[in-house]
């Protein structure tokens, strides 16, 4: 009997991930969670059997060291799973001034938003394509279409992020295998509504729930990749229109209110 395929959803512990787990599970679709806590993740994987009947592997493992991708693939193959959806959704940023932030920091912040997901993807590809319906969903942020002062760093793993997602599903137009980059604003916090989320904000019409988010990411998976989201779409292309080195200081204005 062939092995069962999987979705592998790495920093399934919290946020988005696990809305993407519990939203692939209500799919029938079995899930590898990825992350480092290993009580959230074994609680998740407990709901998402009970609830849907479906696998749910956990993996304790963390992203943020040097070559943890690559490694985290051998495991899977010692494991023999069958992966045909990688959702690289793990991810952090800090915020304040480059310079008076830990390097240490900094780096890991690097490794885990870019480096683990070159790596995951590089070497889980060739085994993807061996599915008729695979796909890579790559989370990244409206926070990589522009600088942002005291989120410099940040911003700029968005950035490669987003390039490096967009021209990889280019390269993936002619097989089998999709690419979404998905690009959230501001995303409200799970379980409340937009008013208690954002209470007095100026901009509270761009907040998305993470079930949009992930709703919006997945249905863009099934109609062949891109970037998902109307009003993220929007948002992009306003910031065209405004010279570019104008951007920073309206975005750290925007930021401040």
């Amino acid at each position: 009997m062939e092995n069962p395929s999987f979705a592998l959803v790495t920093g399934a512990s919290q946020g988005l991930g696990r809305v993407f787990a519990r939203a692939l599970a209500a799919r029938k679709q079995n899930v590898i969670l990825v992350a480092r806590s290993k009580d959230k993740l074994e609680s998740l994987a407990g709901e998402l059997k009970r609830s849907y009947s479906i696998l749910a592997e956990v993996l304790v493992f963390d992203l943020t060291s040097q070559s943890t991708g690559s490694r985290l693939v051998q495991l899977l193959c010692d494991q023999y799973f069958r992966v045909n959806l990688l959702v690289n959704n793990a991810g952090f940023g800090v915020g304040g001034e480059f310079l008076n932030l830990p390097i240490a920091r900094q780096t890991e912040m690097l490794q885990l938003n870019n480096a683990a997901v070159v790596e995951l993807t590089y070497w889980l590809s060739p085994s993807l394509m061996e599915h008729p319906y695979a796909g890579i969903i790559n989370v990244s942020s409206t926070a990589g279409f522009q600088p942002i002062a005291c989120a410099s760093l940040y911003a700029a793993t968005k950035s490669f992020l987003t390039s490096f997602s967009l021209g990889l599903q280019e390269e993936l137009r002619s097989s089998r295998m999709s690419a979404v980059t998905l690009c959230p604003g501001r995303i409200l916090a799970e379980g409340r509504n937009g008013e208690a989320r954002n209470g007095h904000r100026r901009f509270g019409f761009t907040y998305q729930s993470p079930g949009d988010v992930v709703r919006d990411a997945l249905k863009s998976l099934a109609n062949g990749g891109g970037i998902p989201g109307f009003v993220n779409k929007l948002s992009i292309f306003a910031q065209r229109l405004i010279p570019r080195r104008a951007v920073p200081a309206l975005v750290a204005r925007m930021s401040r209110q």
